[in-house]
Formats: C-alpha cells, structure tokens, sequence
C-alpha cells in the first residue's frame, strides 16, 4: 500500500501521506486473511531458513499485540494454521508493541530451566483491521506482517545480557483500543470505534520523550554496557518522530540503528521481530558483538533487551 495510493484514496494532494507519515509504502493484507495463517507462514519461514524440523519445536509462544478472538488463545490457532504435531504446547504473552521481547524473556527462562529446548515465538499482526480512517495522526502509519525466532538454550558464549520493563500508567489511556474483552461488548455497552486504535500522540510522545532517555541509560547499566560498546540497535518502529529522537537525543549513531519504517510501517508487535530479521539479512549482526531490542508500547510501557549473538 503506497503513501501515493493513500493520498487518492483518502483525497488528498499528492505526497501528502508520506509526508505527514514517513512511510513509501507499507504492506497491508486483505479483509479476509488469516492472521493466524501469517503466523504460521513465518514460522515455517524460520523452520525451512535454518533446516529445522518442524516436529522438533516443543513449545509456541504467540507473541502479538492484538488477538484472533477472545476464546482461545492465539497460540491455538498458529499451531492449528502451521501444522504442528498434536500436543504441541503453547500459549500467548501480550504486552503490546513489546511482546516479542517480553516473550524472549519468558522463553529464557524456561529454556535455563530445561523444561523446552527449543521455542519457536511468533509475532503477527494485521493492524490494517483496526485503523481509524478518520483520525489522520494515526491512519496512516500502521502496517501488517509477522515474523518469527526460533531460540534454544546456549553453550554460555552467546545470550541475554540484561533485559528491563518499566509501565507507566498514567499514560494508559494514550493508545487504545477498547473493545475485544469485558470492558467494551454488548452487554457492557459498546461503539462501533470501540474496535478501532485510538492514540493520543502529543501526550503520548511528551510522556514517552520524558521518560526514555533514563531508561536507555537504566537498561545499559543493567547490562553492563555502554552505548559505544552496542553495535547493532533494533527499535520498535513506531514513527519516524520516534525513530529521529533515537538519533538525535539518545545519540544513537545512524550505521548502527536498523530502520525499516519507511518501507514497512509500524507491525506494532511484529515491527521489532521484522526488524530484526532486516538486521540479520543485512549482515549487521554480527557474533560477539552486543545487540540491543528497544521500544514502547501502549500502556505506557518501555521494554528493552540486550543480547549477545
């Protein structure tokens, strides 16, 4: 979906979409697609790059920031759409923009436990589904994908060399959407809008602009690294304001920071992941040189993980 397409869809002048937005172009699925099927194509994805066994992954971990329905869990239906043999366990971690590293933490520690061996964890999103054509600030940034990691237990060479998550609530409210659970739904009483994204983006950004340059230095400290020492940076995608502050007030410098907004949009949980294969792709990630995950998410909600390849 072009910004060009965009701009005649919604009337606008030419250029004016990917002006406002940042984006050339972004990928959004059809009205009937599977969620759950673009899970599963990435996992397989995953399995086939690396010649795994599909049989041979013991737990799914979904980890997307909006569901397949209510009732159950994604988890169930990933398994279902990709295949996997009967019994194969699973089960969802949501925290929005953030899941997927709020699930590689979940998934290190049950793999130092020795309760699996290898996790496949999947982040898909179909955000085209719940966009507000009516609320310009927010309509034009989102995009659809999914991508999947599949992680085993390390030798002690390579790993997780601190993670940190921190929620501010006073923000809760600046990025939403409120139906889907009991808050919002018929018998509770409901709006159509209910179902669609709802951001407060000047309040949101004044408080996340607030609180983001401590927490970079929080999460350096906790593990034990500098910013000159990180060699590869993968954020979340959330805007192109979002991705210039990383330049500019975090210093991050611009051959270290992977950028796919402009051709990708924000994947919302995906974005991160997607990023990260980006990175991987392009031969910047490298072993033995630290990689860092970073990003917010609704709620409001900074996570970020340091890994050593």
């Amino acid at each position: 979906m072009t910004s060009s397409e965009l701009d005649t869809r919604l009337g606008k002048p030419r250029g004016y979409v990917e002006k406002r937005s940042g984006i050339a172009w972004r990928y959004h699925a059809s009205d009937n697609a599977s969620q759950a099927e673009l899970a599963a194509a990435a996992l397989h994805d995953a399995l086939d790059r690396h010649h795994i066994p599909a049989d041979s992954v013991d737990l799914l971990i979904s980890a997307s920031a909006i569901a397949v329905q209510a009732l159950p869990y994604s988890a169930v239906h990933i398994l279902k759409a990709a295949g996997l043999p009967a019994g194969t366990p699973g089960f969802d971690v949501n925290s929005s923009c953030v899941s997927f590293i709020t699930a590689m933490q979940v998934a290190a520690g049950l793999l130092q436990s020795g309760a699996y061996q290898r996790i496949a964890i999947v982040s898909a999103d179909i955000a085209s589904r719940g966009i507000d054509w009516q609320h310009e600030e927010s309509s034009f940034i989102f995009g659809d994908g999914a991508a999947c990691a599949i992680v085993e237990r390390g030798d002690g060479s390579s790993g997780i060399l601190g993670c940190l998550t921190e929620v501010y609530t006073q923000g809760s409210d600046f990025c939403e959407i409120r139906a889907g659970g009991t808050r919002k739904n018929p018998r509770a009483g409901m709006q159509e809008s209910d179902f669609l994204f709802h951001m407060q983006g000047k309040p949101l950004f004044r408080l996340a602009s607030s609180l983001i340059e401590d927490y970079f230095e929080r999460l350096l400290q906790c593990s034990g690294l500098t910013l000159d020492d990180i060699a590869t940076v993968v954020p979340h995608q959330a805007s192109h304001l979002s991705l210039e502050h990383m330049r500019q007030r975090l210093h991050v410098p611009t051959e270290k920071l992977i950028d796919i907004y402009r051709h990708h949009g924000n994947q919302v949980a995906a974005s991160i992941p997607t990023a990260l294969h980006h990175a991987y792709s392009e031969g910047r990630v490298q072993p033995g040189k630290p990689l860092m995950l970073i990003g917010t998410a609704a709620g409001l909600t900074l996570s970020g993980m340091v890994l050593l390849p």
